[in-house]
């Protein structure tokens, strides 16, 4: 069955348009704060004048008729199994969404099958829907620490890597980052996360949104343009996220 969450936090306020946040199996991927971004995303839409409303889809459940944003986050392998299942029934109209340009974060687990593929450390294959090329293989080494990356859009970007797959990008995806401190898609290319479309794939959790609201304001932005037409941000980045930032920096684990 499909549920709506934060009501209280979602009601228009004063008539401000809506924006529609999807999160994407909360029941089975949400491990490591990872619901911390949805918390966060509903914040920062509600500070650039948007009404968001978060709509939870669970295996079985439909994606509902309006979709502006999706968040996903990681779980273990038996949710993973689950969740790739489900996955699967909704390639289709996932594809058609990121095609419509529907922006999206989809973190470690759901990062994973957003690729092709994802071979378990045991040897199982769960297939992805392949929005992302990337593939992903367990591996026996937990990387596991705080990670700053460099990115082309968001300047530096922050964060709790926790994984043991290994991913590495084929010539259709571009990185979200090129690793500064950590480990990142694995320990050899120093690469992290990857992109295609306005789709952003990584390892970051911590959560990742509430220590970089330039992310937010781009999944925000991207969403308004492609509904409403335009966006012009209104909140500032505060004195209180750049001071936790650079105490997570700080940190290697």
């Amino acid at each position: 069955m499909q549920a709506t969450t934060d009501q209280a936090a979602t009601d228009p306020p004063g008539g401000a348009r809506e924006l529609v946040i999807v999160d994407l199996y909360p029941r089975d991927m949400n491990i490591y704060g990872d619901r911390g971004n949805v918390l966060s995303l509903v914040r920062r839409t509600r500070a650039q004048g948007f009404a968001p409303r978060v709509v939870e889809v669970n295996p079985g459940d439909p994606l509902p008729d309006d979709v502006d944003i999706v968040l996903g986050g990681g779980g273990q392998d038996s949710g993973q199994g689950r969740v790739a299942k489900d996955l699967a029934v909704k390639r289709d109209e996932i594809h058609r969404l990121v095609a419509e340009g529907v922006p999206m974060l989809m973190v470690c687990g759901l990062y994973q099958l957003f690729g092709h593929r994802f071979i378990t450390h045991t040897g199982d294959e769960l297939r992805g829907i392949g929005v992302l090329d990337v593939e992903t293989r367990g591996g026996d080494v937990r990387m596991i620490g705080n990670i700053v990356l460099d990115t082309e859009e968001f300047g530096e970007v922050i964060g709790y890597e926790n994984h043991s797959g290994n991913t590495t990008l084929g010539p259709q995806s571009r990185p979200f980052g090129r690793v500064t401190q950590g480990a990142g898609n694995n320990p050899d290319d120093g690469l992290e996360g990857a992109r295609s479309h306005h789709v952003i794939g990584t390892y970051l959790h911590g959560s990742v949104l509430p220590k970089n609201p330039r992310v937010s304001d781009f999944l925000i932005a991207r969403a308004a343009e492609r509904r409403y037409g335009g966006f012009t941000p209104i909140a500032e980045i505060g004195d209180t996220v750049t001071r936790a930032r650079e105490s997570a920096k700080r940190r290697p684990r």
